[in-house]
């Protein structure tokens, strides 16, 4: 079934809809040697070409689709269309032609949960359901919060124009003047909550994403390092999208004529014979 290029290429993760646009307008696409036109739909056989090199856009297998990255703060992510901050690319996964899209980046100063997928209806999908999805961040402040300071945290209210949707506020500990306490919000963004501290004169030392959705960053997960998500996390992220994972592959009849497995056939033969013994014993 042919789609629209914008909508193929942007699955495949070579680049988001956009940046496909506006290869498109300055002629750097072509489809079958032709220059490639706005909307114009592609085909399974139809060949892509970006300044005149083939664009693979065969999909990914899902496990390496989403990764989970543990981001240190103040280290700059950097994306696939940046070569002047590589260092994050360089510990992901490999992928020809395709690019690793973050899903609501975290400020540079902050850091925790990052979540990056080759997928790009995946990650629109994700961006427009941001605001019902459960983030989870884990913030350390100097001192124990009062509880003034946590009625007006909960309110959720930065100011006349912003409000968080703040599910709960819980003690995680913390040693000395350092205190840790875990937001769970709907759809919160990490520069909402700093000023929403801020508002409630609470010093903040530390702020840490540590869940996005269904998904949540491992302890042992140390800084810097990423991994795949699980076939079920994949699943489970896929299905909150409204997505398809294309993970099920589809079985294709067997071909008339065609050999049947020697273990198949082997249980075959291994049945037969009791009947053909008997009746030559007969």
């Amino acid at each position: 079934m042919a789609e629209r290029i914008q909508k193929v290429l942007a699955r495949a993760g070579v680049a988001s809809r956009r940046q496909v646009e506006e290869w498109i307008r300055a002629g750097r696409l072509a489809v079958n040697g032709a220059p490639a036109s706005l909307g114009a739909k592609l085909g399974p056989r139809d060949k892509v070409t970006l300044d005149g090199r083939p664009v693979r856009r065969r999909e990914p297998e899902s496990a390496t689709r989403v990764v989970i990255y543990h981001r240190s703060p103040g280290r700059e992510l950097g994306t696939s269309d940046s070569a002047e901050s590589p260092h994050l690319l360089e510990h992901l996964p490999k992928r020809a032609g395709r690019r690793w899209v973050p899903v609501s980046p975290l400020p540079p100063n902050d850091g925790g949960l990052e979540l990056l997928t080759s997928d790009g209806d995946l990650a629109q999908s994700l961006m427009r359901r941001l605001a019902t999805l459960r983030i989870v961040f884990s913030v350390r402040v100097r001192g124990t919060l009062n509880e003034e300071q946590l009625t007006r945290l909960r309110s959720g209210i930065v100011d006349d124009h912003t409000q968080l949707q703040i599910e709960s506020i819980e003690s995680a500990g913390g040693e000395g003047v350092n205190r840790w306490y875990t937001f769970t919000t709907r759809g919160g963004r990490a520069r909402d909550l700093h000023r929403l501290l801020q508002a409630c004169g609470v010093e903040l030392s530390r702020l840490m994403r540590v869940g996005l959705g269904p998904v949540r960053m491992d302890r042992d997960l140390a800084r810097e390092r990423h991994r795949a998500l699980t076939p079920a996390e994949a699943q489970q992220l896929y299905e909150l999208a409204g997505v398809s994972s294309g993970a099920s592959a589809v079985k294709r009849p067997p071909r008339k004529g065609a050999r049947k497995p020697r273990q198949a056939a082997a249980a075959d033969s291994t049945r037969s014979r009791p009947r053909s013994l008997a009746r030559y014993k007969a």
